[in-house]
């Protein structure tokens, strides 16, 4: 069972920046950011996996151009670099992985067996 711990949620100004950071208790092939505002279902938000040591990432297009994916192998630790917030970006802001490949279809979250607590993001106007 691998153990996902999200941190660095919190609440900003329009125009902003947030890091957030998942800690994974081991490698896993797929990892993800997801998000979940009040009222809304949840959306896929970015995606990394790594092919011949190459980081491939895929993002959702509100976010592209402002949010990064990265992950740091050697700590199993993702990363989602989060730059000129809007208040549409507030949620509930979840990692997962999976140790499987990743799925053509990852941002309906179905193909991925862990998920971690969450981290809430506010940005205010």
């Amino acid at each position: 069972q691998v153990q996902l711990v999200e941190s660095g949620g919190g609440s900003v100004q329009a125009g902003g920046s947030l890091k957030l950071s998942c800690v994974a208790s081991e490698y896993t092939l797929c990892m993800g950011w997801f998000r979940q505002a009040p009222g809304k279902q949840r959306e896929g938000v970015a995606l990394i996996y790594h092919l011949f040591g190459n980081g491939i990432t895929q993002y959702i297009d509100p976010v592209k151009g402002r949010f990064t994916i990265a992950k740091d192998i050697v700590k199993n630790t993702l990363y989602l670099q989060m730059t000129s917030l809007k208040p549409e970006d507030t949620a509930m802001y979840y990692c997962a992985a999976d140790q499987r490949s990743c799925s053509p279809d990852w941002y309906r979250g179905a193909a991925f067996s862990y998920w971690g607590q969450g981290t809430q993001v506010t940005i205010s106007s």
